[in-house]
């Protein structure tokens, strides 16, 4: 089996923890690495949890990298209303023995990208400051990256953060300005479809049959999730955007597509973070990006259950 060698961007909180269990759970794919940055926690929590959740799932042999601690201009904004103070909801993992890498995530993206030519695929699933950085240190990494898939943005959906800003857009919308209009292979994979895939209770009953630390992690982890969700949201369930945006790289037949020119507002006033779409292109600009509109929610969630089934039955 050709692998496809990934690097996820990511700031640990609940859904991006699932996303790392779902790369080690896939046979497909081979985990370059993690970048961290900061979004749902802050960067020094996101890097604990992502060495912590690699332990737990006996891969702390994959290398964690920590990068950037605030946005590029805006001031910092974490989420622990959503994702609980530590990152991870109630789940309580111990601490890590194992260290982060020394070099800074922009460096260990440019370095990856630019000795392993056209075979990166980069999963980003946080804001998008590390990115930014490394174009904006290194511009070749555009035409080396392999593909790039992008959790990020509400193009017909409302937002998560503010009533038309999804969260990992409206943290750093400069950094996701940069990395939109870098030229870059990319796949969005925004709240329009990310928001019908809806992790519910039965799904977590039935990985609870399995007596396992991960299958005890993903409850206690969601079960914040859900109780948000519930309450700010009316959403029963939790839903897990950044897993589905990783399943993507290897079952693309999820979601339908559309090639569109999308833009980031990053005018101050009510529509920072806005993520929109020209459907009918009225400004005569080349599509930019590859944006999942339609998607078969429980064809991701049967992935994802199975997948999580046999990894925790291989570490019970």
């Amino acid at each position: 089996m050709n692998q496809k060698r990934i690097i996820l961007d990511t700031d640990p909180g609940i859904d991006d923890s699932l996303a790392i269990l779902l790369a080690l759970a896939s046979p497909e794919i081979t985990l370059e690495g993690l970048s961290v940055v900061h979004g749902n926690s802050s960067t020094e929590q996101g890097t604990n949890n992502a060495l912590s959740v690699l332990e737990l799932a006996q891969a702390s042999h994959v290398p964690v990298y920590k990068g950037c601690e605030l946005p590029l201009v805006q001031p910092s904004l974490l989420a622990p209303e959503t994702h609980g103070e530590q990152g991870i909801g109630y789940a309580k993992l111990s601490a890590p023995q194992t260290k982060p890498q020394v070099q800074k995530g922009s460096d260990f993206l440019i370095n990856s990208i630019m000795s392993k030519p056209g075979e990166i695929t980069l999963v980003a699933i946080g804001p998008l400051t590390n990115i930014a950085l490394a174009i904006r240190q290194e511009p070749r990494i555009v035409e080396n990256v392999k593909e790039v898939f992008i959790m990020g943005g509400a193009i017909r959906h409302e937002g998560n953060t503010t009533p038309l800003a999804e969260f990992n857009t409206f943290v750093d919308p400069h950094a996701a300005h940069i990395v939109f209009h870098s030229g870059m292979p990319i796949t969005l994979t925004p709240l329009d479809v990310t928001y019908d895939c809806i992790f519910l209770k039965d799904d977590l009953n039935r990985l609870l049959k399995i007596d396992s630390p991960i299958t005890k992690f993903i409850s206690d982890a969601t079960r914040f999730y859900m109780e948000f969700h519930d309450e700010y949201q009316k959403i029963d369930g939790c839903v897990i955007n950044d897993p589905m945006t990783l399943a993507l790289t290897l079952m693309p037949e999820i979601c339908d597509y559309q090639e569109l020119y999308v833009d980031v507002d990053i005018s101050t006033g009510v529509g920072l973070g806005n993520t929109f779409a020209d459907f009918y292109n009225y400004e005569k600009k080349t599509p930019n990006m590859k944006v999942a509109l339609g998607v078969r929610p429980r064809v991701f969630m049967e992935l994802f259950i199975e997948r999580m089934e046999k990894l925790a039955k291989s570490l019970s």
